[in-house]
């Protein structure tokens, strides 16, 4: 677990405040100590829920419909696998899928053209599909929480200049990130 330097909205409640990463997902600590409980002592939480008349569970066909993958936490070190392939204009691409529990996690590409002022914006864009892929592979696979804000964090991080396509998306995204808080507050009042 590591503690963010800034403010930002947990997965559990949508409480602004500094937050904690766990399981892929970024906690307040009220969010985290109800989440490490329902990790480890998942037997107490069906008796409490059982004592107090509250049924956290779908009803039997929508379970049956959809099972959510099991909470992991992504490990330090991951094994890899990496494929060399070629664009359509003969550049060497390199894709590395990182993998746990034999699940792709993570998806980089890179290329030995780094350098090349022409590339920019495709590395730019490549750069954002996969970071966005990787935050879909974490889902699948590991149970992350997906959010709003952590699709705006992943484009705004995948930014190469000001204007390119991920800072543009960032922008237009963030509207509405502004527009759910707006109801959200309305519906509180």
């Amino acid at each position: 677990m590591k503690q963010t330097n800034t403010a930002e909205r947990c997965d559990g409640c949508g409480k602004v405040t500094q937050l904690q990463d766990t399981h892929g997902n970024e906690f307040c600590n009220e969010c985290l100590m109800v989440a490490t409980v329902i990790k480890e002592r998942p037997e107490t939480i069906k008796r409490i829920c059982t004592l107090i008349k509250s049924d956290f569970q779908h009803s039997e066909k929508d379970s049956k419909e959809y099972q959510s993958p099991p909470l992991l936490e992504l490990p330090e070190v991951l094994d890899a696998v990496r494929y060399r392939t070629r664009d359509r204009d003969s550049n060497t691409w390199y894709v590395s899928i990182s993998e746990l529990e034999g699940n792709p996690v993570e998806i980089f590409a890179s290329t030995a053209f780094d350098r090349d002022d022409h590339l920019q914006s495709r590395i730019s864009n490549l750069t954002t599909i996969t970071r966005l892929t990787s935050l879909i592979l974490r889902h699948v696979f590991l149970g992350e929480v997906l959010t709003l804000e952590k699709t705006i964090k992943q484009l705004h991080r995948s930014s190469r200049q000001k204007n390119d396509l991920p800072d543009m998306l960032t922008n237009v995204l963030k509207s509405y990130s502004r527009d759910i808080e707006e109801k959200k507050e309305e519906k509180q009042v």
